[in-house]
């Protein structure tokens, strides 16, 4: 029997059949037609996809791309305005590394992006991940590019043992191997939709995929074994308090802004009390910022990467605050000032607790 086609072979013409139609990416068809992708949105995908999924990031992309539809008109953004814009995405020091990066390379690199994985690594928050598939997505450099789908592809057809995240090194260099010196961006997002569409975390269709042959998890028929995963250590638990105040003339909530950098950097939110992945901020009552009539609302939970965090809920129903002390955002314009997740859970609780008093 002969050896089959070699990988990118088989994946490529299989992407070329079945490649998924996304908002940033440039098709097969056109690729082989002569249109480059445009760098700025690769970038900006890529940064958008860490820690989220397609589904996710595709109405912020369409945001992002219609407000600011070059690296130089984001550059120009206010940073206000990008994190709120951002909100809801999470993982917010990506906003902040943004902008830096679309600063650096619009004051500094004449509104270019370098063209190699190396280069891409000098600018702020793109690391050995994004700098490869940029570099690769955008330029075709032959970059191994690998994310959580390759990852699964790749422990599978080499029925890699080592649990992740040991195992980076072994699959980096078996997708080394894999990619060719033509078409490497395809051959990047071929991986990418084989894990995405094929390749899946539970019931893989190997059935249907182009490189099912010679892949040793299916021969050996353990796919759901890989990739091996180290033991998770058990997350830590914070608590908290966010007190919520709500103007009684027109129902307005008083909204401040997180310092720049930490925890949520730079995004809005009700006043709470200094919780961090290290220790746990002040509760009750007499942790409020100023002195009102406040009364526990409820409680929100949320998972951050490390720990999870429980934020007790006060509201107080006031005149006015006293002076300096945040902004008075309309309840109907609250969309508008960008709260993270967990700060729109705490307005929205203390908000409910209204509909509780006078239903």
């Amino acid at each position: 029997m002969s050896a089959p086609p070699p990988v990118s072979d088989r994946l490529l013409d299989w992407y070329d059949r079945h490649a998924r139609t996304l908002p940033w990416r440039v098709s097969p068809a056109d690729r082989a037609r002569g249109v480059r992708p445009d760098p700025y949105r690769v970038w900006l995908s890529e940064v958008m996809l860490q820690q989220t999924t397609v589904a996710a990031v595709k109405s912020y992309f369409a945001a992002f791309t219609t407000r600011w539809p070059t690296v130089q008109a984001l550059a120009g953004a206010e940073d206000e305005d990008v994190m709120g814009a951002w909100a809801g995405l999470g993982y917010y020091a990506r906003a902040r590394n943004l902008l830096a990066c679309a600063r650096e390379v619009t004051r500094h690199r004449n509104g270019r992006f370098p063209e190699t994985a190396a280069a891409l690594r000098d600018l702020p928050g793109i690391g050995d991940y994004t700098s490869a598939a940029i570099a690769s997505i955008a330029f075709d450099e032959p970059a191994p590019v690998v994310d959580g789908n390759i990852e699964r592809v790749t422990t599978r057809r080499h029925a890699i043992e080592t649990p992740l995240p040991a195992a980076r090194k072994a699959i980096r260099v078996h997708v080394a191997a894999m990619t060719p010196l033509r078409r490497a961006g395809d051959f990047a997002q071929a991986m990418m939709d084989l894990g995405a569409t094929i390749c899946t975390p539970r019931s893989p269709s190997c059935i249907l995929c182009p490189v099912s042959e010679d892949c040793a998890a299916r021969i050996e028929r353990r796919q759901e074994e890989f990739p091996k995963k180290a033991a998770k250590k058990p997350k830590r638990a914070r608590r908290g308090a966010a007190f919520v105040a709500v103007r009684r003339s027109d129902g307005a909530v008083l909204l401040r802004r997180r310092p720049a950098s930490g925890m949520l950097g730079g995004m809005a939110e009700p006043f709470t009390t200094e919780w961090s992945a290290k220790a746990d901020g002040a509760t009750g009552a007499g942790a409020a910022p100023f002195p009102a009539d406040w009364r526990e609302a409820g409680a929100v939970a949320h998972g951050f990467t490390h720990f999870d965090l429980v934020l007790e809920v006060w509201r107080a129903d006031v005149a006015d605050a006293p002076d300096g002390f945040g902004l008075w955002v309309p309840a109907d314009r609250l969309e508008e000032a960008g709260l993270p997740t967990l700060m729109r859970k705490a307005v929205e609780t203390a908000l409910r607790d209204t509909a509780k008093q006078t239903g």
